[in-house]
Order: C-alpha cells, then structure tokens, then sequence
C-alpha cells in the first residue's frame, strides 16, 4: 500500500476519519482481518518498507 496525504492538517483530518460513523463500522469489519507485523516500529500498526519496484 501506498498513501499519499493531501492537505493542511494530517491530525485533525485523521480525527475527523476516525469520528466518523462509517469508518468506525468499516474498521470493525476490517481490524480483525489484519496482524501487526513484529518488526514494525514502536506505537507503529504498520511496518515501514523498502520500495522493491517502482511504474508509473
């Protein structure tokens, strides 16, 4: 996965996603299909990666 923000304000836009009814449904479908990998960072869901190839 790649993400990409766009905006002014990542916190408060990550705030307002996750107040959001239809996400909070969507992630209780969804959190429990994910496993946190064990070489991810501290406080960190996801693991940081190294890009193996690139197309545009």
């Amino acid at each position: 996965m790649h993400e990409k923000f766009v905006g002014d304000d990542y916190e408060k836009d990550m705030q307002r996603m996750a107040a959001d009814p239809t996400t909070q449904e969507w992630w209780k479908l969804t959190d429990p299909c994910q496993q946190a990998i064990e070489n991810r960072a501290s406080g960190e869901w996801w693991a940081a990666m190294e890009e193996v190839f690139h197309t545009d």
